[in-house]
């Protein structure tokens, strides 16, 4: 049923719906009339999801594989009841029902749709022609996908808010949330077009209610007695905008207007700008939001000056000319696309994995060593490396916190391989070998330790590390991305995190059982830690290493010609995340691809 309410946000059922078909039931067939519609109307400001009762991941593949995904906000894909899940929906989105528009096959999902959500306008996929050139028209151009990306930050920030478990104000003081205040006629005239549009369409945190003409708008910026000023709003997930307009009657010290976007709603942003004017007169009119007090300024909340807000222009990172730092931190394997990437206009720095003074190669990227690196004192760090022949003494150095570059590559597959082993006398845990390693008798162990010449780990030391360390467990899923949320936080949030993730298949002639389904769990984990997290990115091995052939001795050792591929897609992503695209050298290609081509024993001599 369609009402004469604005339609901003549009539902979509896929199954026989969005797609033809079924999918779980096997192959599907796009509706390329849907997918031109989705295209189309995002250019002009409406907002797309999706309610489906199917599986996730699959859907997710499908979408990407039609092109599509990223244009759509806030999926909900589960095999739950839809009116119930459509009302969580639209709190989540901050959204009316009857500005909703809910397009589904079934008549009875649309029928308990509706009735979860007195208001919402729901039709049948076979209506959807005659409405199509309405919704096309309805809206205002938008070719920067503004609006889209607006809502892909609130996405952000509230999956985000739900890794904190309900403790709402340890995720506002993480969150960092900065406000700006703009005063006086200059400052404000060059936004009336988005003051009158918050003043005229604003209604669930407008407090005063009180509608303008655009011509007297401008007019009133000049009045002496009148103090008017815009507040945006920046914090860790992305920059809001101009999100809040007020106008203060200087003479009364009376508000005439207070008028905020929705999109700002929960961060406190309201009460602490109506603090930061002194908690003028304000009489609220109709129903708002949120309620203000005339004693509380949110503590969370830093009040900047204009320029003190980093402007996120992506084609001033870095000034023209220079090249962007690249920081690749994680096994020294990573290191086969160095030359690669050094084809493209990119200054390539590296931390990997090294021979250390026992003559052992130190994995040192797994994330409870770095968080040792930033929390342990310096003296148990000694106490460990001393101790510890496959730390030794370096084991705590690392240029990660150094800040001196522009973008951090981190593969985490220490955190997916290896074991960790708890010291009994402190709690402190430590990883150590490969899934399953201590699993194998000590003698043999002991031996092929001596016959790589590893000094320190005779049988001796293995009987005396099982006697002082107990096996805790690999790192779990949840735990790893705990880790890498406190990894995001150690680097600043302007530096963009591109994640490696790893392969799923199984080397059947290693130690290491189980594997594909250990790296499919980690992957999953990874993956949902990137759709919340602030300026991070993934870079999915899985494209180009997906069966037996693709690895050499091991899961995490790809074939050489993989490695042009990974270094090709982080330039890529770089270049998308840059907003333009990096220069490349054929010349510098040509030669990488020869390196590449060398037996590894002269490739390991690269300086």
């Amino acid at each position: 049923m369609l009402t004469t309410e604005p339609i901003k946000l549009l539902i979509w059922d896929l199954d026989d719906t969005f797609w033809q078909g079924t999918l779980s039931e096997g192959v599907v067939n796009a509706v390329e009339d849907n997918l031109a519609l989705v295209r189309d109307t995002a250019a002009r400001g409406l907002v797309h999801t999706i309610v489906s009762k199917n599986d996730l991941q699959p859907v997710e593949e499908k979408l990407r594989e039609l092109g599509i995904r990223e244009l759509f906000v806030f999926p909900r894909v589960s095999w739950q009841p839809k009116g119930p899940i459509i009302k969580e929906l639209l709190d989540a989105m901050q959204l009316r029902a009857p500005n909703a528009l809910f397009i589904d096959d079934n008549a009875v999902n649309r029928r308990e749709a509706a009735f979860y959500n007195p208001g919402l306008q729901t039709i049948d996929p076979a209506e959807l022609p005659a409405l199509a050139p309405q919704l096309r028209a309805s809206g205002k151009p938008d070719p920067e996908l503004s609006r889209l990306k607006q809502y892909q930050l609130l996405e952000r920030q509230q999956q985000a808010r739900a890794q904190y478990e309900g403790d709402n104000l340890a995720f506002l003081r993480a969150a960092q949330v900065k406000v700006e205040l703009r005063e006086g006629a200059a400052a404000v005239l060059p936004d009336l077009a988005r003051i009158e549009e918050l003043i005229n369409r604003s209604n669930q945190l407008n407090f005063t209610k009180q509608r303008v003409q655009k011509e007297a708008l401008a007019a009133s910026f000049a009045d002496a007695s009148l103090r008017w000023g815009t507040v945006r709003v920046r914090d860790q997930f992305g920059d809001y905008g101009l999100v809040g307009v007020y106008c203060l009657y200087v003479a009364e010290h009376r508000l005439e207007q207070l008028v905020f976007s929705c999109r700002i709603l929960h961060l406190g942003v309201e009460q602490f700008t109506y603090a930061s004017l002194g908690f003028p007169t304000l009489a609220v009119q109709g129903e708002v939001a949120t309620a203000l007090n005339g004693t509380d300024k949110p503590d969370w909340i830093e009040l900047v000056k204009q320029s003190s807000i980093p402007q996120p222009d992506p084609q001033k990172i870095p000034a023209s000319g220079k090249k962007l730092r690249v920081f690749l931190k994680g096994g020294c394997d990573l290191g086969q696309l160095t030359p690669f990437l050094q084809a493209f206009d990119l200054e390539v720095e590296e931390e990997f994995n090294y021979l250390n003074e026992n003559q052992i190669t130190a994995h040192l990227e797994h994330t409870i060593l770095l968080r040792h690196t930033r929390e342990l004192p310096p003296a148990e760090q000694q106490r460990l490396a001393s101790r510890l022949p496959f730390l030794g003494h370096g084991a705590f150095d690392t240029r990660l916190w150094s800040g001196a570059y522009d973008v951090l590559v981190f593969s985490p597959l220490m955190d997916y391989a290896q074991d960790i082993y708890r010291e009994k006398a402190t709690g402190l845990e430590i990883p150590f070998g490969n899934l399953n390693l201590m699993t194998q008798d000590l003698t043999t162990l002991a031996a092929k330790y001596a016959q790589r010449r590893f000094k320190g780990m005779d049988e001796s030391f293995l009987h005396q590390f099982c006697k002082d360390f107990a096996f805790a467990s690999p790192i779990s899923p949840r735990r790893f991305k705990e880790n890498l949320l406190w990894l995001r936080q150690q680097i600043p949030s302007a530096v963009p995190m591109f994640f490696l993730n790893g392969a799923e298949i199984e080397v059947a002639e290693t130690h290491e059982k189980g594997i594909s389904k250990r790296h499919a769990d980690m992957n999953a984990a990874l993956e949902e830690f990137v759709a919340t997290a602030v300026n991070c990115y993934l870079i999915d091995v899985r494209l180009y290493v997906n069966q037996r052939a693709d690895v050499t001795n091991n899961v995490r050792h790809y074939q050489p010609r993989h490695y042009r591929s990974l270094a090709q897609q982080v330039a890529q992503a770089i270049g998308s995340w840059r907003g333009r695209q990096l220069g490349h050298s054929a010349w510098a290609d040509f030669r990488a691809r020869l390196w590449s081509s060398l037996p590894a024993k002269w490739r390991s001599l690269r300086s």
